[in-house]
C-alpha cells in the first residue's frame, strides 16, 4: 500500500496527526538539548492557549486569521493554483474595510455598515487576486511568481495611502482617523454579554463565526455544488476538464478571485473587530501561515478549521512560554511553529508509507482474526 492508497480518512485525520506528533517530539528534543525542560514548556504552553478564558480568546483570535487565510489557500489549490498571495490579499481587504468605514461609518447604522465592509475587503480581496488569475490564465505568467511579487505590491499600496492620503491629521503614527462606533464589529464578550454570560475582554470578536460559516460555505461550494465541481475538475486535470467541455481559463480566474475574496475577510477581524482605525501591517503573517495550515488541513475545510486551532494555540501558548519560562525565547517558539510546519507541510509524506503499512497489515489481520474466532465458537 503506498501513500497514494491510504483511506481518505486515513489522509485528512491519521497522518496529520502523525506528523504533528513526530513534529512534537522532534521539539522536545530540540528544548532539551538547550537545557529546557520538555515537559515544563509543552505544559507551559498548553496552559497559555487553553488553560484561561482569556487565554483562550486569544487563541481562538489568532485562530479566526488563519482559517479565513487558509481557505483562501485550500481553494486556489483545489482549482489546481498556488497561491501565495494570501498576505496581500488580505491586506487589500483590510484596506477595503477601512475605506467603506471611514466613508460611511458616520452615515449608516451599524447593521447596515458592518455587511458593507465585509462585502467591501472581499471585493478589495477578490479583485487584488483576479488579476494575477487573469495573467494564469491568458497570459501565462505564473501564479506563484505574480502572488508573490502583488504581496510587495499591497504592502507599498497600504503605506502610500496611509502616510499621503489617510494619515490621521497632525499625529505621528501611521494610521488612520479612527472609525465611528457603527463601524465596531461586537467583541466575542460584548455579545456573550447579551445572553448575561460574563466574559473577559479580548480581541476575539464575532468575525470567528464568519470564520466557521466561510468554512463551511467553502465545502459546501467544492463538493455539493456544479460550479465547485467544474472547479475541482480542472484542478484535477485542465486537458480532461477541457475536453469535458469545461473552460479552464475561466476557472482559473474564479478560483484566485473567490480565493482573494476569503483572504480579503481578515480585515473585518483585524479591522473591523479589533483596531477601529486602517494601520499598517495588520495582518502580521497571517496570509503565509495560512499557506502551512492550508497543507496541515489537506485542503478540507474541516481540517483547516483544526489546524488554525493549532497554530492559534502555537502563538498565543507561544507568548506565555516565552513570558513565563526563563531562558526560552520567542525564537525558540518560532522554531517550534517550524517543526510544525516542516512535518506537516513539506514532509508530510514521508512517513504516509509506513502509515499505509501498518493500516495494511491490519487490515489483513482482521479477517484472519475473525475466521479464528468464529473457528473456535464453532
Amino acid at each position: 500500500m503506498s501513500a497514494q492508497a491510504l483511506p481518505r480518512w486515513a489522509d485528512v485525520v491519521l497522518l496529520p496527526i502523525v506528523n504533528l506528533a513526530i513534529a512534537l517530539l522532534v521539539a522536545a528534543l530540540v528544548v532539551a538539548l538547550i537545557g529546557q525542560s520538555p515537559a515544563q514548556v509543552m505544559t507551559m504552553l498548553v496552559k497559555g492557549a487553553f488553560g484561561s478564558e482569556r487565554g483562550l480568546s486569544y487563541t481562538l483570535y489568532y485562530t479566526t486569521s488563519f482559517i479565513f487565510t487558509g481557505l483562501a489557500v485550500a481553494l486556489a489549490s483545489h482549482g489546481g493554483l498556488f497561491n501565495i498571495g494570501a498576505e496581500g490579499q488580505a491586506t487589500l481587504g483590510g484596506l477595503g474595510t477601512g475605506l467603506v468605514a471611514l466613508w460611511l461609518a458616520d452615515k449608516l447604522p451599524a447593521p447596515v455598515l458592518l455587511p458593507l465592509m465585509l462585502a467591501g475587503g472581499a471585493l478589495f480581496g477578490m479583485v487584488w487576486a483576479a488579476v494575477p488569475g487573469y495573467l494564469q490564465a491568458y497570459r501565462g505568467s505564473h501564479v506563484v511568481i505574480t502572488t508573490i511579487m502583488f504581496n510587495f505590491l499591497a504592502s507599498t499600496l497600504l503605506v502610500y495611502l496611509l502616510v499621503n492620503r489617510l494619515k490621521a491629521p497632525g499625529g505621528m503614527s501611521v494610521e488612520s482617523v479612527p472609525f465611528g462606533p457603527a463601524a465596531h464589529l461586537p467583541g466575542m464578550h460584548e455579545a456573550l454579554a447579551w445572553f448575561g454570560i460574563a466574559w473577559p475582554s479580548s480581541p476575539l470578536n464575532l468575525s470567528l463565526l464568519l470564520a466557521l460559516l466561510a468554512a463551511v460555505g467553502v465545502w459546501a461550494f467544492l463538493w455539493k455544488s456544479r460550479a465547485g465541481y467544474r472547479l475541482r475538475a480542472v484542478g484535477a486535470s485542465a486537458s480532461a476538464a477541457a475536453y469535458a467541455g469545461i473552460r479552464p481559463t475561466r476557472q482559473v480566474i474564479l478560483a484566485m478571485a473567490l480565493s482573494g475574496a476569503l483572504a480579503g475577510m481578515v480585515g473585518m477581524n483585524e479591522i473591523a473587530g479589533v483596531n477601529g482605525k486602517l494601520l499598517l501591517d495588520f495582518v502580521g503573517g497571517a496570509g503565509f501561515t495560512g499557506i502551512a495550515v492550508a497543507v496541515m488541513g489537506r485542503n478540507h475545510p474541516f481540517g483547516i478549521v483544526l489546524a488554525s486551532l493549532l497554530f492559534g494555540a502555537l502563538f498565543q501558548g507561544g507568548a506565555e512560554v516565552a513570558f513565563e519560562v526563563p531562558g526560552f525565547s520567542r525564537d525558540m517558539v518560532v522554531t517550534l511553529q517550524g517543526f510544525i510546519v516542516l512535518f506537516s507541510g513539506a514532509m508530510a509524506y514521508v512517513v504516509a508509507p509506513a502509515v499505509a503499512r501498518v493500516l495494511h497489515l491490519g487490515a489483513q489481520r482482521a479477517p484472519a482474526a475473525a475466521a479464528s474466532t468464529e473457528a473456535a465458537n464453532g
